[in-house]
């Protein structure tokens, strides 16, 4: 799955580490999703929704092929 989140990091002037503060979770698991090698929980998705007050469809998409 693909998202914006390194870009919303970017734009809200965010180190990985500071997001995992506000997550709850190991930076790790940021690096992971934002490079597409992990797809986060639907309740850690919501939260990072909530963080950059961004519709979760704006910060996460996949391709259709993925599902294979």
């Amino acid at each position: 799955m693909e998202n914006k989140i390194k870009v919303l990091r970017a734009i809200n002037n965010l180190t990985q580490e500071d997001l995992t503060h506000e997550l709850d979770v190991t930076r790790q698991t940021i690096n992971s999703i934002e490079k597409g090698k992990y797809d986060p929980s639907l309740s850690l998705t919501f939260k990072i929704s909530e963080r950059f007050k961004t519709p979760i469809e704006d910060i996460f998409s996949y391709a259709k092929d993925s599902l294979k």
